[in-house]
């Protein structure tokens, strides 16, 4: 079983062992004793830690976060991380995202496009320890490469391909295929894994800057 960042445990909720952070709730999510289920059906990077694959993160991580929406999986992230950077361009979960860094002092939402890594360049801190990225736009392997200028020299890209946002039309392993092409641009690819059953057509991607 793949180790668990600190501040990250497994606990029982609806009779079955579960992934928790310790943190306010955000998305009517289970809690117990001040831990709050993290769904790997409800979040890629909880899927991704479901699925066997070592992600690399540890407790107090500087995390900046590509597609952060309105905060379900970010907010997980910031229980248990440090300096914590959202992203994401709709202004609309924006708004649900400030609600949500309100009780987390160290989530930082920024409403930029993260296809455009220089518009956020004066906020992000350099050499950070994880990218987690979840945005659904077409070339997403492209944007993980544009945003590699953040982390550190050891640190670690997680990634969460989704076949269907580049082309329906596709058979999902080529698109995959194609986004890991890509990816080695910027990145020595570790791990990945395909995150059925929680996410169809995901690829769960684990990575490290060149």
């Amino acid at each position: 079983m793949t180790d668990l960042p600190e501040g990250v445990e497994r606990r029982g909720f609806d009779g079955r062992e579960r992934l928790a952070t310790r943190g306010e709730p955000v998305y009517g999510e289970p809690t117990d004793a001040g831990w709050r289920c993290w769904d790997a059906g409800r979040s890629k990077l909880a899927a991704m830690i479901e699925s066997g694959l070592d992600v690399g993160l540890a407790g107090g991580d500087t995390v900046l976060y590509l597609g952060a929406a309105s905060g379900t999986t970010v907010s997980h992230v910031a229980d248990f991380a440090g300096p914590t950077y959202a992203v994401e361009f709709a202004p609309r979960p924006v708004r649900d995202l400030v609600g949500v860094a309100e009780d987390r002092e160290n989530l930082f939402p920024l409403l930029k496009d993260a296809r455009k890594p220089e518009t956020y360049a004066h906020v992000v801190e350099a050499d950070v320890d994880a990218v987690i990225q979840d945005v659904a736009t077409r070339g997403q392997a492209r944007v993980a490469v544009e945003n590699a200028r953040f982390l550190g020299a050891d640190g670690r890209l997680l990634a969460a391909v989704k076949a269907r946002s580049e082309d329906v039309t596709r058979d999902p392993e080529d698109v995959f295929a194609d986004a890991l092409a890509d990816l080695r641009e910027r990145y020595e690819v570790l791990a990945t894994e395909r995150l059925e059953p929680y996410h169809d057509d995901h690829l769960g991607v684990v990575a490290r800057p060149r």
